[in-house]
């Protein structure tokens, strides 16, 4: 479990910002009350859940009716909440989901990123705050989810839940990973990468998307496809048989 009961800068920063929306409220008082209403760790997923009758009732105290007033106007109580749901967040840098990114992608495959800030490779598998998860065709790149992982702090096996988080995912990049932990994530379909200096994530997902339409042997293993070093030899084979 998280060391500390907000899990990420992101959700410190939602907080932060609701608190300053809703009257200049105190941010330990309502951190306080956010513990008592979603537990620990508070995260952004956590925080996107929340509806404006939980806001008024975590104001009001246990005893608030539906509707009951708190001296908060209702249209502070609705900005807060869009706060927390991460809209108009101001000096974010949680990376948003590209319009259209779940369309059809022909030849793509879809690969996570471990990430603290914005788009940057720069997480360790067993702490980093998300994965990016990007969909990578010949012709694209687009980012297609952000999961957050430190819910998955809470789990029993830790390593576990954040493998199976980005189970749909072929490839992972990681700036580290242990042999247990990268064990776990290949039990789920996905092939580990590491890249110890990390860097923009779109930029090492470009060396990817050159190779896709001629993989190399590793490569079309994790598309499902013959390697690009082996199709002539096939072909010659298949000719002369």
């Amino acid at each position: 479990m998280s060391q500390t009961p907000i899990a990420s800068r992101e959700a410190a920063l939602r907080i932060a910002l609701a608190a300053r929306t809703l009257e200049s409220l105190d941010v330990r008082a309502l951190v306080a009350a956010l513990i008592e209403k979603v537990d620990v760790p508070i995260t952004e997923r956590k925080l996107a859940a929340l509806t404006v009758e939980d806001l008024r009732a975590l104001l009001a105290g246990d005893h608030a009716d539906e509707n009951c007033v708190v001296g908060v106007p209702s249209e502070k109580l609705k900005a807060a909440v869009r706060i927390f749901w991460g809209e108009n967040v101001e000096g974010s840098d949680l990376p948003k989901p590209e319009v259209d990114a779940g369309a059809s992608m022909p030849g793509s495959i879809r690969v996570a990123v471990a990430s603290n800030r914005s788009e940057e490779l720069d997480g360790h598998f067993g702490s980093c705050e998300r994965f990016l998860v990007y969909q990578v065709a010949p012709e694209a790149i687009r980012l297609v989810d952000v999961r957050s992982a430190l819910e998955a702090d809470a789990e029993e096996d830790r390593n576990a839940a954040r493998a199976s988080l980005i189970g749909d995912c072929q490839l992972l990049f990681v700036q580290s990973i242990g042999g247990p932990a990268a064990a776990k994530v290949v039990r789920q379909g996905v092939h580990p990468l590491k890249k110890p200096a990390g860097g923009e994530a779109r930029a090492l997902l470009t060396d990817v998307q050159a190779r896709l339409l001629n993989p190399p042997p590793w490569l079309a293993r994790v598309m499902g496809v013959p390697a690009a070093t082996l199709a002539e030899w096939e072909e010659a084979a298949a000719e002369s048989a």
